[in-house]
């Protein structure tokens, strides 16, 4: 949510590797609540700032140091896809994920660096149990085709696969990583 802070993490990418050949932009907070009225001024903002101004300034520092061939990956999220009712805030960041993947593929299109996105399902992080009441998690995922939430390893091909040169002719697109969750 700091620009000075992605300012930091951008130098210090280039002091350690030289270049910036990758960009994964997967910070984000969710916080449960059962209707609008209960989302606070600050809880607003802060959902904004850091799930969407941290990405916009990261890759806005970063795109400088970035060549043909180059790869941004932004997360998005499947509640994007079904708009989860407790999640209004963060549905609606992860929303402005996908509008702002698919116009920045467009501008860089001719500078041939991708830009796409990832919608993840649940997936079994410490954002679920942080976010959800205790009820509730051990059903998160069961809507799923597959009737279940995944493991981080059973996303990570789907970055490796973007990060790729497999994925070069790959732009302006939201890979649905959710286990059926939402199809089409």
């Amino acid at each position: 949510s700091d620009k000075c802070f992605c300012e930091y993490i951008v130098k210090e990418a280039l002091n350690r590797y030289g270049k910036i050949d990758v960009l994964v932009n997967n910070a984000g907070v969710q916080y449960q609540a059962d209707s609008l009225e209960e989302i606070t001024d600050e809880q607003f903002d802060w959902t904004m700032k850091v799930n969407i101004y941290g990405m916009f300034y990261l890759t806005r520092e970063a795109l400088p140091y970035m060549k043909s061939g180059s790869s941004i990956i932004n997360l998005s999220s499947v509640t994007t896809f079904y708009g989860d009712p407790q999640l209004i805030d963060y549905v609606t960041t992860k929303g402005a994920i996908v509008g702002f993947t698919r116009a920045l593929a467009r501008n860089l299109a001719l500078k041939n660096i991708r830009v796409n996105a990832i919608a993840p399902g649940f997936f079994w992080t410490p954002l679920q149990p942080a976010c959800w009441v205790k009820e509730k998690i051990p059903s998160l995922g069961a809507d799923a085709a597959m009737a279940r939430g995944a493991m981080p390893y059973e996303l990570a091909p789907t970055f490796v696969f973007l990060a790729s040169n497999d994925s070069s002719y790959v732009t302006g697109q939201v890979l649905h990583n959710n286990g059926g969750q939402i199809m089409g």
